[in-house]
């Protein structure tokens, strides 16, 4: 599972400790996203696309095969 948490999170000049503690998570879990070593919990990701105003199928997406 891929996302684009690094791309929002610049875009809304949030560090990666501001978005945790928006989220309720520590920054640690939003480096190992952003790396793509972690898939969040459904509600993590709702939380995350509710920060960005985005849907969750903007933030996440699977890579097409053959990439």
């Amino acid at each position: 599972m891929n996302n684009r948490i690094r791309e929002y999170r610049a875009r809304f000049n949030l560090t990666q400790d501001e978005l945790a503690k928006k989220v309720q998570v520590r920054r640690e879990t939003i480096v190992f996203l952003e790396k793509n070593k972690y898939n969040p919990s459904l509600q993590l990701a709702f939380d995350l696309a509710k920060v960005f105003g985005v849907k969750v199928d903007d933030l996440f997406f699977e890579e097409e095969q053959g990439q």
